[in-house]
């Protein structure tokens, strides 16, 4: 028996419960694909508007900053406009911190939309192919009843081995999705982290500059 026969004989073997265990298995591969693709995409943009932008803050550029920023769909493109925004008004870096945090307020949920199913996910397989095992030892057991004593010891033993090989496939996919969802969860962070502190330098920038030009303009008086 080669390999591919091998594994059509595992999963006819697993009978009927292999089909939900495989919806789920589907299901979150697809949000894993998605989520690792959309949180690749939003780190290579933040990375590289915030290179845009920052020697534009360096040298009190606001403007054109807030040009830039206005059209970027970047993360750390939205939580500068906030910023930006509302330095237009008179106010204190509170002001400005409180702005900037509604902002990321509305985009860390995006970026931690849909991960937590993956370790829903990981733990419904799990007890998906416990119920698939339980219910193959009992229809094994009920067979056993029923056939010579002979032949128990046979159809016990090939029971057994039927009704263990879903909760076998239901730990193959239990155990990489509780990794993928904690690799995701760290690519997560790594994110929001480098918001925070994308933030925290906007603050300090815009400070450093308000304060130097208040000495600027005491000087010149």
């Amino acid at each position: 028996m080669n390999t591919f026969q091998t594994v059509v004989k595992f999963f006819q073997d697993c009978g009927l419960f292999i089909y939900p265990s495989l919806l789920i298995m589907a299901l979150g591969l697809a949000i894993a694909i998605e989520r690792f693709v959309f949180l690749n995409r939003a780190r290579s943009e933040n990375r590289k508007v915030w290179a845009q932008v920052l020697p534009m803050l360096q040298n009190g550029r606001f403007k054109e900053v807030h040009g830039v920023t206005a059209q970027s769909d970047a993360a750390i493109g939205k939580i500068v406009n906030y910023g930006l925004t509302r330095m237009q008004s008179p106010g204190r870096r509170e002001d400005l911190d409180a702005a900037m945090e509604e902002g990321m307020m509305e985009i860390v949920p995006r970026l931690e939309k849909r991960t937590h199913y993956i370790a829903t996910f990981a733990n419904v397989i799990t007890l998906v192919g416990l119920l698939g095992t339980i219910i193959g030892l009992i229809k094994g057991f009920t067979a056993v009843a029923q056939v010579n004593p002979a032949e128990k010891a046979e159809l016990l033993s090939a029971s057994i081995s039927i009704a263990m090989n879903n909760t076998a496939f239901a730990l193959m996919v239990a155990i990489p999705f509780l990794l993928i969802h904690s690799f995701l969860q760290a690519k997560t962070s790594e994110i929001v982290d480098g918001l925070e502190a994308a933030k925290i330098s906007f603050l300090n920038l815009v400070q450093r500059l308000k304060a130097e030009s208040s000495a600027n303009t005491a000087s010149a008086r």
